[in-house]
C-alpha cells in the first residue's frame, strides 16, 4: 500500500542470439548443440521472468487498491442513494396520504352535496306536479264563468286576474322545467367527478401501499429479488408530470368547482322555489280579492232588482185593480146613458106644439153630451192604463230574467268557483315541501 500507484518505464532487453564465431553453429557439434540456449540467454530469460512477476504483483496491487477504493466508494454511494430513494419514497408517502385523504373528503363532500341537489329537485318536481292544480282550478274557473247569460258574460276584473293567473302558472312551469333540467345535468356532472376522484382515491391508495411496502423494503429482506428490466420507461407507464409537494391533484379542483357550483345551483333553486310559491299565492289571493267584489256587486245588484221587481208587481196589482176600476166605472156609465137616451126618445114623441126645446130638453141633450164625453174620457184612460199594465208586464218579465241571470251569475261564481278555489294548494306545497 505503499508503493505509488504508477506504471513503471518499460525496459528493452537484447536476446543473444546464437550467431558468431563462438556460437554453437557450427558443422561439427551440429547434432548435441543446434537446439540448445546460451548462459546469457537463460539468465536473460530469468531476468524477464522476475521483472514480469514484479509487473504484474505491482498491477495486482494497484487493481486491489483501486476495487478497495471502489467498493468503499459504490458501497457508500448505494447507501447514499438508498437512503435517499427511501426518503423519497417517505415523502411520495406522505403526499400520497394526504392527496388521498383530501380525494376522500371531496369524494364524501360531492356525494352529500349530490343527495343534497337530489332532494332539491325532486322539491321541483313535487312544485311543478303541484302548480298543475291551480292551473286546472283557473282553466276550470274560466270555462264555468263562459256559462254565464248575456248580459252577465262580460270581460270583468276577475276573468283578467284569472288570465294573469293562468299565464303565471305557465310561466313557472316552464321556469321550473328548465331548472330541474339544470339539475340533471349538474347531478351527472357531480356524478362524474365523483367517479373520477373515486378512481383516483383508488390509484392513490393502491400506489400507496406499493409505495408502503417499498418504503418497507432494506437489505436483508427476504422478498427482494431481481428485475433487470424494471428500470426501463415501459410505454403503459403514466407520462404525466406528477403534482409538487402539497398541491392537490386537478381532479379536486374539478370537483371543488363543480361542487360549489352544485351549492350555488341549491340556493337559486330554493329562491326559485319561494318566489313562485309566494308569486302564485299572491296571484290566488287577489283572484280571491277580485272574486268577492264580483259577488259583492252581484249581490248588490240582486237586492236591487228583487226591490223593483216587488214594487213592480205592487204597482201591477194597483194597476190590475185601477183597470177594473175603470171597466166598471165605463160599465156604470151606461145606465146613466140608457136613461138620458130613452129619455129624449120618449120627448121626441111628444104630439105638436109641445115638442119643443125646453129647458128639460137642453138639459137631457147636455147630460148625453156629459155621459159620452165621461164615457171617451174613461174608455181612453182604460186603454192607458192597460198599456201601462202591458209595461209593468214586461218590466217584470225582464228584471225576472235579469234577476235570474244575476243568480246564476252569483252561483257559478260563489258555489263554483270559489269552492273549487278552496281546494288550491298551500305555499308549502306550492314550494316542494308536501
Amino acid at each position: 500500500q505503499t508503493v505509488p500507484s504508477c506504471e513503471l518505464p518499460r525496459k528493452v532487453y537484447d536476446v543473444a542470439r546464437n550467431t558468431g564465431a563462438y556460437t554453437s553453429s557450427g558443422l561439427a557439434t551440429a547434432g548435441f548443440r543446434s537446439a540448445k540456449y546460451l548462459v546469457d540467454e537463460w539468465f536473460q530469460n530469468c531476468y524477464a521472468r522476475y521483472h514480469r512477476a514484479f509487473a504484474d504483483r505491482d498491477q495486482s496491487e494497484r487493481q486491489r487498491h483501486e476495487s478497495q477504493l471502489l467498493v468503499a466508494e459504490t458501497e457508500a454511494l448505494a447507501r447514499c442513494t438508498q437512503e435517499d430513494s427511501t426518503r423519497r419514497v417517505g415523502a411520495r408517502l406522505q403526499d400520497t396520504h394526504g392527496w388521498k385523504s383530501e380525494l376522500q373528503h371531496e369524494v364524501s363532500e360531492l356525494g352529500a352535496e349530490t343527495d343534497l341537489l337530489l332532494a332539491q329537485k325532486q322539491r321541483l318536481e313535487h312544485a311543478l306536479d303541484a302548480t298543475a292544480v291551480p292551473f286546472s282550478i283557473a282553466t276550470d274557473n274560466l270555462q264555468c264563468r263562459e256559462r254565464r247569460q248575456h248580459p252577465d258574460l262580460v270581460r270583468d276584473h276577475v276573468e283578467m286576474e284569472l288570465l294573469k293567473e293562468v299565464e303565471l302558472i305557465r310561466n313557472i312551469q316552464d321556469l321550473l322545467k328548465r331548472t330541474i333540467m339544470q339539475a340533471v345535468n349538474q347531478i351527472r356532472l357531480n356524478r362524474e367527478h365523483k367517479e373520477t376522484c373515486e378512481m383516483d382515491w383508488s390509484d392513490k391508495v393502491e400506489a400507496y401501499n406499493i409505495d408502503q411496502t417499498c418504503a418497507h423494503y432494506h437489505n436483508r429482506s427476504t422478498e427482494v429479488q431481481f428485475h433487470p428490466h424494471s428500470a426501463k420507461l415501459e410505454e403503459r407507464w403514466a407520462t404525466s408530470v406528477p403534482a409538487p409537494p402539497r398541491d392537490p391533484p386537478a381532479n379536486t379542483y374539478r370537483a371543488e368547482r363543480e361542487r360549489l357550483a352544485s351549492v350555488n345551483l341549491r340556493v337559486l333553486i330554493d329562491s326559485i322555489l319561494r318566489d313562485t310559491a309566494e308569486d302564485l299565492r299572491l296571484q290566488c289571493d287577489a283572484v280571491n280579492l277580485a272574486f268577492g267584489r264580483r259577488c259583492e256587486e252581484l249581490e248588490d245588484a240582486c237586492h236591487k232588482l228583487e226591490n223593483h221587481l216587488h214594487k213592480t208587481l205592487r204597482e201591477i196589482t194597483d194597476q190590475e185593480h185601477n183597470v177594473e176600476a175603470l171597466k166598471q166605472a165605463i160599465k156604470d156609465k151606461e145606465a146613466p146613458l140608457k136613461v138620458a137616451q130613452t129619455r129624449l126618445y120618449n120627448r121626441s114623441h111628444r104630439p105638436n106644439v109641445e115638442l119643443c126645446r125646453d129647458a128639460a130638453q137642453f138639459r137631457l141633450v147636455s147630460e148625453m153630451e156629459e155621459l159620452n164625453m165621461s164615457l171617451a174620457a174613461l174608455k181612453e184612460k182604460l186603454l192607458e192604463a192597460e198599456q201601462s199594465l202591458r209595461n209593468l208586464e214586461d218590466t217584470r218579465m225582464h228584471l225576472e230574467k235579469d234577476l235570474a241571470v244575476k243568480t246564476n251569475s252569483l252561483f257559478i261564481d260563489r258555489q263554483k268557483c270559489m269552492t273549487h278555489r278552496a281546494c288550491y294548494p298551500t305555499i308549502l306545497q306550492l314550494a316542494g315541501y308536501q
